[in-house]
C-alpha cells in the first residue's frame, strides 16, 4: 500500500514574478533594486508559489505553462530568507539554498497589491508559526505562576466531621453592600455599554 501524500495548502500564487541577478552587497546597509541594472530585462519570469506542507513552508519559482521549478526557497520564520529592498516596494532579496549553497536573487512583482498580498501570506504564516511555537513551549507553571507548587491538598469534609463558625456580636448583620451591588446589578443589566470614543485620526463619526 502506497504512503499518502503529503497535504499542501497554497498560501499564496504570484502570476508574474521577474527574477534578476543581483550584485554582491557592498556595505552592510540593505539592497537597492537601482543598482540591479535593467529592471526591464529579468534573468527570469514566471509565477511565484508559496506552498505549505508538513515540513515546511517554500517558495517556489516556477515556469507559468509547464511548471517547471526554476528556484525554490525554504522559508524559517526564524531565519526569513526574503529581505525587502530600500528603494521601492515591489521588489525583494531572497536568499536560495541549495545542497548547502547558498546564493541570493532579487525579485520584483509587477504591481504594488502583488507585494502587498505576498507580505501578507508571509506575515500571517509567521504568526500562525509562533503561536505554534509558544503553546508547544509553554508549561502549565507558566500558565498559573500563581499557584503554589506541590501536591493538592484535600479540603472536603469527611462524613461526621463539622465545623463552627463564630461571629461577633451573635447575630449576623445585613451586609448592605451586597444589597447595593445587587440593586446595581439589576439596574446595569438592560443597559446599554456606552461606546469608547475613536481612537485619534479616525475618519469614522460618531
Amino acid at each position: 500500500m502506497e504512503p499518502e501524500s503529503e497535504i499542501e495548502s497554497i498560501l499564496y500564487i504570484g502570476r508574474e514574478v521577474s527574477v534578476y541577478k543581483i550584485p554582491p552587497l557592498r556595505a552592510n546597509v540593505g539592497y537597492r533594486a537601482g543598482e540591479w541594472g535593467d529592471l526591464a530585462q529579468p534573468l527570469w519570469k514566471g509565477r511565484l508559489r508559496i506552498i505549505e506542507r508538513s515540513s515546511g513552508v517554500a517558495m517556489q519559482f516556477e515556469d507559468s505553462q509547464t511548471g517547471e521549478l526554476f528556484a525554490k526557497a525554504d522559508y524559517d520564520p526564524e531565519r526569513p530568507s526574503v529581505e525587502a529592498v530600500l528603494d521601492s516596494s515591489r521588489y525583494f532579496v531572497v536568499r536560495v539554498e541549495d545542497s548547502g549553497r547558498k546564493a541570493y536573487i532579487g525579485m520584483g512583482f509587477a504591481e504594488r497589491t502583488d507585494s502587498f498580498d505576498f507580505n501578507v501570506a508571509l506575515q500571517d504564516y509567521t504568526k500562525r508559526y509562533k503561536a505554534g511555537f509558544n503553546a508547544e513551549n509553554t508549561e502549565p507553571d507558566a500558565l498559573s505562576p500563581h499557584l503554589p507548587a506541590g501536591p493538592k491538598k484535600d479540603y472536603t469534609l469527611k462524613e461526621g466531621q463539622t465545623f463552627t463558625i463564630n461571629l461577633p456580636g451573635g447575630k449576623t448583620k445585613t451586609n448592605s453592600n451586597s444589597t447595593t451591588t445587587n440593586n446595581l446589578s439589576s439596574s446595569y443589566s438592560g443597559a446599554h455599554v456606552p461606546l469608547l470614543p475613536p481612537p485619534p485620526g479616525s475618519t469614522k463619526k460618531w
